[in-house]
């Protein structure tokens, strides 16, 4: 049940809505010790849950005619602290210990968390209400220096969902 809360949405947490929809796009992808560079199709699938308090994305990437990613994010505004969360599960298996936390900077919001592999930052690029761009980086762990995963461009293919 997605009930809707008794109160207004904070602007943080309506800053989230641009992500609602369903989006289809093309990656390219740099070489890491998880994956070959090349490039890839992705889907992703915004949905607001709880009246907008939160939004989940389903999220598949393929590559050669097959899944080679996939990854449920879960996206909310802390009011307490004033930045936005995003905890990720994907089918690399790791379990986030904590959410990716960061802020909106006009229409960037940028996202970092920190493990023991390293620490990844993924940016949401808003260019129009349409399409956004994501940028995602990794520094491994004792090192100071940040490293191009993928950078992809994505199109709104609907503002509902479709089944990924």
């Amino acid at each position: 049940m997605n009930a809707a809360p008794s109160f207004a949405l904070s602007d943080g947490h309506q800053r989230l809505q641009a992500l609602v929809g369903a989006w289809r796009g093309v990656e390219e992808m740099s070489a890491t010790q998880w994956a070959p560079a090349g490039t890839a199709s992705a889907e992703a699938v915004g949905e607001a849950d709880f009246g907008g308090l939160f939004v989940t994305q389903r999220y598949r990437q393929m590559r050669d005619g097959r899944e080679s990613f996939a990854a449920r994010n879960v996206f909310g505004f802390d009011q307490a602290d004033g930045l936005t969360k995003m905890y990720a599960f994907d089918s690399m298996g790791f379990v986030p210990a904590s959410p990716a936390s960061g802020s909106w900077d006009g229409d960037r919001l940028v996202l970092e968390r920190s493990s023991p592999r390293g620490a990844a930052r993924i940016t949401y690029i808003l260019e129009s209400q349409d399409s956004y761009r994501t940028e995602l980086r990794f520094r491994p762990a004792g090192s100071e220096t940040w490293q191009d995963m993928a950078k992809g461009a994505f199109s709104r293919v609907s503002s509902s969902s479709i089944t990924l």
